[in-house]
């Protein structure tokens, strides 16, 4: 739990109230009044998803020479699910890495086989900027970040996510930590903490600490990354408060009508690209986990759909591929 100067900052910002940070907009986490307990109780006991089948459809993964990326030129690798490495103006950016678990329980949200190829020793040897949307599980993997410590520069993450950082052994004086609303300047990059629409938590207390959207304003290019969170008309205010946004990555993946508050439905996603306006998107949260009962392979249709009606170039990546951006 945040505690000192951490759960000072809290408690004074604008989104918090009686104990929690909430939404901007009020933002079921079931589709009724259950408990947070009950909410995840369902969750860990309801039935799976269809995983690929071996010899049938397995997820294409390319194992690239990660440590031989040159800085000089802008790309992107994306890991599956939300973790990506990029290359941008020279730095080395890490978003959400879950290499290891992406729950608190090893039996519970494996990944798909084969999709798990990359460890964080493959990785290059400087990470000059981490980037964490959120702490849940499947976006903040503790022994990823513990095993990266020693070659991270910055810690970019929301406020009250500092914490687990300072706990694991990170400090204090390498962390961007920024309530939503708020920016940040380090060199030559600009990140700024968006609110989504989610929640936060790594039990069973929750909203205890903040949730975003980064939009990273890098000198080569501008960034748009959503996290985890439902749909709303901040996108419309993202895309007229930042124009020019060179590639958006999108949630797309483990929804479900049960908690379509949180995650982007798919009858949302294209009308979230073309709110956005961006040169081109690209959408994540898919492809390494059954999280929800929808088709392991339905996220890859509601792209190609979200395309047509946003009329914006879409970007398909496979795992693992070396993106020149």
């Amino acid at each position: 739990m945040p505690s000192g100067d951490r759960k000072v900052r809290i408690e004074n910002s604008p989104f918090y109230r009686d104990g929690i940070l909430e939404n901007e907009i009020p933002t079921r986490i079931g589709s009724s009044d259950e408990s947070m307990p009950v909410v995840l109780w369902k969750f860990l006991t309801r039935q799976k998803a269809a995983r690929p089948i071996p010899g049938e459809g397995e997820i294409p993964v390319v194992k690239s020479d990660l440590k031989r990326l040159s800085v000089e030129g802008d790309c992107l690798v994306w890991f599956g699910h939300s973790s990506f490495l990029m290359q941008l103006g020279g730095k080395t950016l890490l978003f959400d890495p879950v290499f290891y678990k992406a729950s608190p329980v090893s039996f519970v949200n494996r990944p798909f086989k084969g999709t798990d190829i990359y460890k964080p020793s493959d990785l290059p040897e400087r990470i000059d900027y981490l980037v964490i949307s959120h702490d849940h599980w499947d976006h903040l993997d503790y022994r990823t970040v513990r095993e990266l410590k020693d070659r991270v520069g910055k810690v970019v993450c929301p406020l009250g996510v500092g914490e687990d950082f300072v706990y694991w052994g990170y400090r204090e004086a390498q962390l961007i930590e920024l309530d939503c609303n708020e920016n940040a300047t380090d060199g030559a990059f600009v990140f700024h903490c968006l609110p989504t629409r989610h929640f936060s938590g790594r039990g069973f207390r929750s909203m205890r600490t903040q949730r975003a959207s980064w939009l990273v304003d890098a000198p080569s290019r501008r960034i748009f990354y959503s996290g985890d969170g439902g749909y709303s008309d901040r996108f419309s205010r993202y895309g007229a408060a930042f124009p020019g946004i060179d590639l958006a990555i999108l949630e797309n993946g483990q929804y479900n009508q049960d908690w379509r508050d949180i995650h982007m439905m798919p009858e949302y996603l294209g009308q979230a690209v073309k709110a956005l306006q961006p040169q081109r998107f690209m959408t994540m949260h898919h492809s390494k986990y059954a999280l929800a009962n929808h088709d392991w392979d339905e996220p890859r249709r509601n792209e190609k759909a979200a395309a047509e009606v946003s009329g914006v170039p879409l970007v398909v990546v496979q795992i693992g591929e070396v993106v020149p951006l």
